[in-house]
């Protein structure tokens, strides 16, 4: 006697589980409809900003490169690249002494102000001693102080006193005592450093400046970066300064205020103005993007304590 074994098809199922729709539920596909909306909604403004930012250089850049006849028209493409404008604006009388002038302003300004302001923010931060909260206080008071102010009195000493009007040396030799804004972002972020590390070097036998340049220049390089890139683009883009005691001596002009003649000379070559302000504005972007980690770092960490 045979038996006979009968077996059923299977049938397919379908997937359980994260993967599969069956697993879902309206909830879950509720969050994820959100999910996905939030991230188009949030890439699509970060698109937007973005878009707000760049164009007016694209607008620049293209407009540099026009020739002086389309500069003057509502087109914003160029016809033909001409690229021979920015050798025209380069070789523009007294355009390389603003740029010496320049790199001199902003170079000098921002190492004396580090090297100056660096030393006190580390008295205010790590020194204990009667009055260093007024100490404190009369720096931030001074950030407060318009520099319209004292313009008046700084100008008849430097003109009268010093004879050094018509060079930018009344610019870069107050800046070898401090600035007020720079000591206080550069205590800012000294108070972050654990005085632990320093009461170790002072029992290896380090006194204070040694402890300075040993432990705290190397700990503080963030803010150190903050500081000096704040000062050379105030430097760079400083327009008052120079126009104030400058001002009458050509060979001392620095971009800012050199530009502006360059416009009132050329206000009719678009082309060549706008490829002027391309070459201004260059190396302020191209040092702002090689170090903008440090100067995010520096700035963000100032401020952790107060």
């Amino acid at each position: 006697m045979t038996h006979t074994v009968t077996t059923r098809p299977s049938v397919p199922t379908k997937p359980v589980g994260p993967l599969g729709t069956a697993g879902r539920s309206p909830a879950a596909r509720t969050a994820r409809r959100k999910a996905l909306l939030h991230w188009i909604a949030v890439h699509c403004l970060g698109i937007a900003a973005a878009l707000f930012f760049i164009m007016p250089f694209v607008f620049i850049l293209l407009t540099s490169l026009m020739d002086d006849r389309q500069a003057l028209t509502s087109a914003l493409w160029p016809r033909s690249w001409n690229w021979d404008n920015y050798a025209n604006v380069w070789n523009a009388p007294g355009f390389l002494t603003w740029w010496r002038n320049t790199l001199m302003y902003a170079g000098l300004g921002t190492l004396f102000t580090v090297v100056s302001s660096l030393p006190v923010a580390y008295a205010l931060a790590k020194f204990r001693f009667r009055g260093r909260r007024i100490a404190t206080m009369l720096v931030i008071s001074a950030m407060m102080l318009p520099p319209q102010v004292i313009i008046v009195p700084m100008y008849l000493f430097w003109a009268k006193q010093m004879h050094m009007t018509g060079t930018l040396w009344p610019l870069i030799i107050p800046m070898a005592f401090g600035d007020a804004f720079s000591i206080f972002l550069l205590r800012q972020f000294l108070l972050t450093i654990p005085n632990e590390y320093l009461d170790a070097a002072k029992v290896d036998g380090c006194g204070e400046l040694r402890t300075l340049l040993r432990i705290v220049v190397p700990l503080a390089k963030p803010g150190i970066a903050a500081v000096a890139l704040f000062q050379f683009f105030y430097c760079w883009n400083d327009y008052f300064g120079p126009q104030i005691y400058a001002s009458d001596n050509p060979a001392a002009w620095t971009l800012s205020y050199g530009l502006e003649s360059f416009k009132d000379n050329h206000h009719t070559n678009w082309n060549l103005t706008m490829a002027a302000t391309l070459l201004v504005m260059a190396p302020v972007i191209i040092v702002f993007f090689f170090a903008q980690k440090a100067f995010i770092e520096g700035v963000t960490l100032t401020g952790v304590k107060g």
